[in-house]
């Protein structure tokens, strides 16, 4: 079982944020999918189709790590790219997944599999990034309808490259995470700065 309380909170935490990200044109329309964690078994999360901007406690479900629904709702389709992170790192807390134009546009057409960003400021806003001389890594997937599959491919590339910050998904949107939503958020904000400034940067170097 699971805490109805920290459900109750994770539920109202996560319509806030919809309303804060489809403000800003980072979840458009149904896209995009969020999740806090209740417990060690258990996360909240967003049910499926639902508008953004519109979330009320009722569209919110609790999921196992399984990504089976606990509570009323339809999970949605990606919920195992949350519990993929949630199992591997104890100390993540929340996660949160975007559809915003310029994580979608630099995805599709950043040649490599990789994005390495160094000398920008802004990447101190990422826990433990302390310099901007330091270069942060976001790996690029493949999209993929098999989510069973494509977790399996995040999670290889973790134990092989390391966690990170976030990950981004060609043509897709974005995925980060934090000890909890505060810190997610900030983790978020600061990367669709952050790839806004490489997309300008591709622009005026095709001038």
């Amino acid at each position: 079982m699971f805490d109805n309380a920290i459900f109750a909170t994770a539920a109202d935490d996560l319509c806030r944020f919809g309303r804060i990200l489809y403000g800003r044109g980072w979840s458009p329309a149904t896209s995009s999918n969020y999740s806090i964690r209740i417990d060690a078994n258990h996360c909240a999360l967003t049910s499926s189709g639902k508008h953004k901007g519109e979330l009320t406690p009722a569209d919110i479900l609790v999921v196992n790590m399984a990504g089976e629904a606990q509570t009323d709702g339809k999970p949605s389709a990606e919920t195992l790219l949350h519990t993929q992170l949630y199992q591997r790192d104890a100390s993540i807390g929340a996660v949160l997944h975007t559809h915003s134009p310029v994580g979608v546009v630099l995805s599709q057409i950043w040649p490599d599999d990789v994005l390495t960003l160094q000398g920008w400021e802004l990447q101190k806003a990422f826990a433990g990034e302390t310099t901007h001389e330091d270069a942060v890594h976001f790996p690029i997937f493949a999209n993929d309808q098999n989510i069973t599959r494509l977790a399996a491919n995040v999670e290889q590339h973790m134990q092989n490259a390391g966690q990170g910050h976030a990950y981004l998904i060609r043509g897709h949107g974005v995925y980060t995470w934090g000890k909890d939503i505060n810190e997610c958020f900030r983790h978020l904000e600061a990367l669709e700065n952050l790839l806004g400034y490489q997309l300008e940067l591709l622009k005026l170097r095709n001038l």
